[in-house]
């Protein structure tokens, strides 16, 4: 029985051999007479069209109020009234908060009967010097007394005016961040207020383009948020050194702000023009194969089979990069008008892979993509 069965799998062991050497013999004589060729690959394609781009330099940018103070009490003092809600818009000169000041108009009181007393010393005073009945030193003295009368008054009411605290100027305000009765040492914060029209942008640019910045020169500015809003804004000032970290110049513009959308400390996108424009040929990002030794996209076109047969299939071409916009990258060199250039599937490919081009759905490549909304 044991015997039976070794000679049984001998058999199976020798057909299962001969027919993978019979195979083999089958790959190996179609790939010697060129009959064998992969799969093409399925890619998507666009044509090659040269544009013309302005030369612009992208840059991030921060935006910052032309006036923005935290309003905090300059004496110390309890709060008596809050005259203002937070997020509201006040007038420069407008009553924020007041803070309690019964002890000072007393003392006002106080040292206004003073002055009004000594103003009567004075002016009794005058008529006897006159009269010659007192000395020219004793008139002096009252002279000197109603003064100093009316210096105190003064001062008591400085301090009124400073417990009284207003808008510096016009703007909005922000979280309030004091209560009714809360005692406040000075520099105690109250509200922050922001002048938000019209608004500065500020942006940093290298030190190579810096010559090519002036005063009044546009400057596009726009928001990453799904409303997508763009602006157009002036620069109105360059920083007069250069930040030795990063050999960057710091650049601001001004620009109106008419609905209040654009906010202090907010990041945007700012374009400004750095130069002439440019011909190019824009190209889906996805085109794009980077590389340390070089970046490249692959053309399509007709090449010939080792058996002599033309075919579809792509050669590798080098490219140079200049600048991007939305979705594309502009390519200054290595390509020509016309050109059939791989969009898609550009991974899986190498120099004179065979392919099948199915462009029903493309990659993007919108110049100003808009994100959708969740």
């Amino acid at each position: 029985m044991a015997k039976r069965m070794i000679l049984m799998l001998v058999a199976v062991a020798l057909l299962v051999g001969a027919l993978g050497y019979f195979k083999l013999r089958q790959v190996q004589a179609a790939v010697k007479g060129g009959a064998f060729q992969p799969p093409p690959e399925a890619v998507t394609t666009i044509v090659a069209k040269q544009e013309t781009w302005p030369s612009t330099l992208s840059v991030v940018g921060t935006m910052a109020p032309v006036h923005g103070v935290t309003v905090s009490a300059d004496l110390p003092g309890t709060v008596d009234t809050i005259t203002f809600d937070s997020g509201q818009f006040v007038h420069e000169g407008e009553v924020l908060v007041q803070l309690d000041t019964r002890q000072e108009r007393a003392q006002l009181a106080a040292v206004e009967a003073q002055r009004d007393l000594a103003k009567i010393n004075y002016d009794r005073m005058q008529q006897l010097v006159n009269e010659g009945v007192i000395s020219r030193m004793e008139y002096d003295k009252s002279t000197a007394e109603q003064r100093q009368t009316e210096a105190n008054v003064g001062e008591i009411k400085a301090t009124i005016q400073r417990k009284t605290i207003r808008a510096p100027f016009s703007g909005i305000l922000g979280i309030r961040q004091v209560n009714l009765g809360q005692y406040m040492s000075a520099g105690t914060a109250i509200v922050s207020l922001q002048a938000l029209n019209p608004i500065y942008a500020n942006f940093n640019v290298p030190q190579q383009v810096m010559s090519q910045m002036r005063p009044g020169q546009n400057v596009k500015i726009s928001t990453d948020g799904a409303s997508g809003h763009e602006y157009t804004g002036r620069v109105n000032a360059l920083e007069s050194t250069v930040d030795e970290s990063t050999r960057n110049v710091q650049v601001q513009a001004t620009l109106a702000n008419p609905e209040n959308k654009l906010r202090p400390g907010m990041f945007v996108q700012v374009e400004v023009g750095v130069g002439a424009q440019r011909s190019l040929f824009p190209l889906p990002a996805s085109a794009i194969n980077y590389a340390a030794f070089g970046d490249s996209v692959y053309i399509v076109t007709d090449l010939k089979g080792p058996d002599g047969k033309t075919y579809r299939g792509v050669r590798q071409q080098f490219v140079k990069i200049a600048g991007a916009r939305g979705d594309q990258i502009g390519i200054v060199s290595g390509l020509n008008q016309g050109d059939e250039v791989v969009t898609s599937g550009a991974f899986k490919l190498r120099n004179g892979a065979a392919v099948a081009v199915n462009n029903k759905i493309q990659p993007g490549n919108n110049p100003s993509p808009k994100p959708e909304d969740n």
